[in-house]
């Protein structure tokens, strides 16, 4: 059913060594855009990496729709200095669709990794998770090195995001989640 949600998180307890989020319960459903927003060190990035397994869930539940599909764009994703990987293949490895490359996108794919600027890799990595064929895109800070056309970019693509798929977006950034989101939760300290 499409108002089943993707992930519910109930009573969630995350950290590492130890708790640094939590407890915190929310759903996201299908077609929503949504928000976690909160100061830094309140746990969002942490909070994603929970829903994927990299960190440690003390107490509550994650629950998935079955057979869920996720893609996960990081909020410092590393440039990788000596790997001569063109824009192209890091693009079919995320599993983006290649037949439709939007025109902000094109330039890029014939560039070899280390030659892009921060923002330019992050649009990049940004725009292939969000058009990779995973139902639910955990986004953490997706607007970090952006310029303004690459913001406009981003803000394109986000409102073109297919009905049955939904986002998790961290950011700092109020007035970006506001304009984006369909919903918004703020972490608290």
């Amino acid at each position: 059913m499409a108002s089943d949600p993707l992930i519910s998180v109930d009573q969630l307890v995350a950290g590492y060594t130890r708790p640094v989020v939590g407890p915190v319960s929310f759903a996201v459903r299908p077609g929503e855009i949504c928000g976690l927003g909160g100061a830094n060190g309140t746990g969002k990035s942490t909070l994603l990496k929970a829903i994927t397994g990299i960190a440690r869930s003390f107490s509550g539940r994650i629950q998935r729709l079955p057979g869920l599909t996720l893609a996960h764009q990081w909020q410092r994703p590393e440039l990788p200095p000596e790997l001569a990987l063109l824009g192209r293949e890091l693009y079919a490895l995320l599993g983006a669709d290649p037949q439709s490359p939007p025109a902000f996108i094109k330039p890029l794919l014939e560039k070899p990794l280390y030659a892009m600027s921060g923002g330019q890799f992050q649009l990049l990595q940004t725009f292939a998770c969000l058009c990779s064929p995973a139902r639910l895109v955990l986004m953490d800070e997706p607007t970090n090195n952006l310029d303004g056309q690459a913001l406009e970019a981003l803000s394109t693509i986000l409102h073109a995001l297919a009905p049955d798929r939904a986002v998790l977006l961290v950011s700092h950034e109020s007035t970006f989640l506001e304009r984006h989101c369909t919903s918004i939760l703020e972490m608290p300290r």
